[in-house]
């Protein structure tokens, strides 16, 4: 089948989805409200999800897909759960935003200081954005200091001064990687690669006095899944502190999910600062940071570092996941995620294993990557050639076609939920030789 003859066959297949993509292109730019939605990095229509209900969801036009994206993260107890249901119902009954403190978000903040390491007291936001923005706010006022180190293939929101990518060395000034963004706004972050302790150092040698904070994804997820070496976040630390900067952990992703206290637990290393999402929302908009007593102390009323949210705390959303981490307490959640982590990477390991071109699984308790880098997953953010992309795309489609939804970006971590089954990784296994026969 010629490659247009395919197109024209999912079209068919995607009519009520084709129909609301060319509506939403009159109204919303490229027809999304995120840009991977869009379906670029692997062509066709995107689908329109009407539901979901457990591990799968159901497009348009009616067809079920066995789910892996699970809304890019907070379902981590699959769609619909009926204990986050009756609890966000009984929220939108006693109504759904007051613009005032509620019991439930003293409730949420106690169940995650009493969880995180590094959390003495919380602030809630509206997303993982808006709390990566305010916890540099705070860092920068507690230090005194103005410059922020990240690292290369780390994603934390799309604000201004975080938009930048890393030019010519091992480190450098900060360029903007979005249009509309001016450089002097970027002119204070520093870009390192992942995993280069050697250029850490040079950086803090030269630069140390005027770093206010460094921040990281301990597990970063927003460029394929590649997980540090606990030595290489052991310097982060231990620089951080010598230089009298902060470390701020983005668990925005890992967050509740790797491990009750997050990578921060995993790995053994506490953060001064640490930003949450996904998770802690149960599927609504929720974002936090969190840090110890005295560097929170800075925020407004109490400090003179203002941030403020109309809808921060919002009852429905704190209900919400108040439900997500009851559940997850209540079925020993991270044992259970552990577990079928581990079967489907015992299930894929053979159909890896003499592949007909470079393919690798990475995994972490349940996230997990299908890296398409012919030179093999890596620790650090690396492009894909485009014939690599080529072969994801092609990919993507095929596992489409037997109903399995994985994110349209090869550069885009898989996310398991408790309602992923046994019976729903062995339809992933055994969906994957077929479709990577698919593959040109």
């Amino acid at each position: 089948m010629t490659q247009r003859s395919q197109d024209g066959a999912r079209e068919v297949l995607h009519a009520r989805s084709a129909e609301l993509y060319t509506r939403a292109c009159r109204v919303i730019p490229g027809g999304v409200s995120s840009p991977v939605r869009a379906f670029r990095a692997v062509g066709g229509t995107p689908l329109f999800i009407a539901r979901g209900a457990g591990a799968q969801v159901f497009d348009a036009d009616g067809r079920s897909y066995l789910d892996f994206v699970g809304s890019w993260g907070p379902l981590i107890l699959g769609h619909a759960h009926p204990a986050v249901i009756a609890a966000v119902t009984a929220a939108l009954a006693r109504g759904s935003t007051f613009g005032a403190p509620c019991a439930a978000e003293v409730e949420l903040a106690e169940r995650i200081v009493s969880a995180y390491p590094a959390a003495e007291q919380v602030r809630f936001v509206s997303s993982g954005t808006e709390a990566v923005m305010s916890a540099i706010r705070v860092a920068r006022a507690f230090t005194g200091r103005e410059l922020i180190v990240k690292f290369a293939g780390c994603y934390h929101g799309h604000a201004d001064h975080l938009l930048v990518a890393a030019g010519s060395g091992l480190a450098t000034f900060g360029r903007p990687s979005s249009a509309g963004v001016p450089e002097a706004f970027t002119a204070h972050t520093r870009v390192l690669p992942l995993d280069g302790e050697q250029a850490l150092a040079e950086l803090f040698a030269r630069e140390g006095e005027r770093v206010a904070a460094v921040i990281i994804e301990p597990l970063p997820a927003n460029h394929g899944l590649l997980p540090q070496r606990r030595e290489f976040l052991e310097a982060l630390r231990r620089l951080a502190s010598t230089h009298g900067a902060l470390l701020i952990f983005d668990e925005v992703i890992s967050g509740f999910r790797v491990a009750r206290g997050g990578a921060a637990e995993l790995y053994g290393i506490t953060p001064d600062l640490v930003t949450f999402g996904k998770v802690i929302g149960g599927g609504m908009p929720v974002g936090a940071f969190a840090g110890a007593r005295h560097i929170m102390a800075r925020l407004a009323p109490d400090g003179d570092t203002y941030q403020a949210g109309t809808l921060s705390g919002n009852p429905v959303a704190m209900a919400a996941g108040l439900a997500t981490l009851d559940a997850l307490e209540r079925e020993s959640a991270w044992a259970q995620l552990e577990s079928r982590g581990a079967e489907l990477e015992r299930l894929l390991a053979p159909l890896l294993a003499r592949p007909r071109f470079p393919l690798q699984l990475v995994r972490v308790g349940s996230l997990f990557w299908l890296s398409f880098h012919a030179r093999g997953a890596s620790r650090t953010a690396a492009p894909l050639a485009s014939v690599e992309s080529a072969r994801f795309a092609a990919f993507f489609h095929a596992m489409l076609e037997r109903g399995i939804y994985l994110p349209p970006s090869p550069y885009e971590a898989y996310f398991l939920s408790l309602a992923h089954s046994d019976r729903d990784l062995a339809h992933f296994a055994h969906a994957l030789p077929a479709a990577l026969a698919a593959v040109p």
